[in-house]
């Protein structure tokens, strides 16, 4: 009798032990399942820099200025088919004046532009943006210039374009806030038609790949 009671014993711990062997294969399995589902809907997708383009407007009392300056590198965090986040970062020596043709007032505009009473590109070559929340359409993130770092806000349209996805719209900038001094009624009285309103656009095309 006890001999059955062992053998009856032991059998039932062997099944028990398959059993669970089979409950952890499958959790692994599950666990294995949704790592992979994640790594297909969530990930980075790199900034064409060559397709993508920024277009810069400035205006003044007497008139406005244009142009177009390069993003450097940049990308974008996916997930789901939804943008998560990202960084871009623009390259502030490629700044460029498109609407004047004479080719001294042009030099010394974008000279201007480079100094120390605009975008101090000596000592600040790059400004970035890193976006840290999307709800629909509305991009939220801060915004670097000059060593400034501000919080800033806009709006974007996706639409597909083959493997790529193409995001536009604009960005709406207050340089007095990164210090941009000059011309600025903000900080001077008196000026006249010399001045220079704070707030400047740029327009951006930002072709990504996935």
């Amino acid at each position: 009798m006890n001999l059955y009671w062992g053998k009856l014993l032991e059998t039932n711990n062997y099944q028990l032990k398959l059993r669970i062997m089979k409950t952890i294969k499958s959790f692994g399995l599950l666990v294995l399942a949704l790592t992979l589902t994640t790594a297909v809907f969530a990930g980075s997708q790199k900034v064409d820099v060559a397709k993508s383009s920024v277009k810069w407007l400035g205006k003044k009392v007497t008139g406005e200025h244009s142009g177009t300056i390069s993003i450097k590198e940049g990308s974008l965090d996916v997930a789901n088919g939804k943008v998560t986040g990202g960084k871009v970062v623009i390259d502030m020596n490629s700044i460029v004046n498109t609407d004047l043709t004479d080719p001294a007032w042009n030099a010394k505009l974008i000279g201007h532009l480079k100094s120390d009473d605009f975008f101090g590109v000596a000592t600040f070559p790059t400004a970035e943006l890193a976006i840290t929340k999307v709800d629909g359409n509305t991009f939220s993130g801060n915004l670097t210039i000059k060593g400034v770092t501000l919080p800033n806000s806009f709006t974007a349209t996706a639409t597909k374009d083959g493997k790529s996805t193409v995001y536009k719209g604009t960005i709406t900038i207050d340089r007095s806030k990164y210090g941009l001094k000059y011309g600025s009624k903000s900080f001077f009285d008196n000026l006249g038609d010399k001045v220079i309103y704070d707030e400047f656009t740029l327009d951006f095309s930002l072709v990504v790949t996935e």
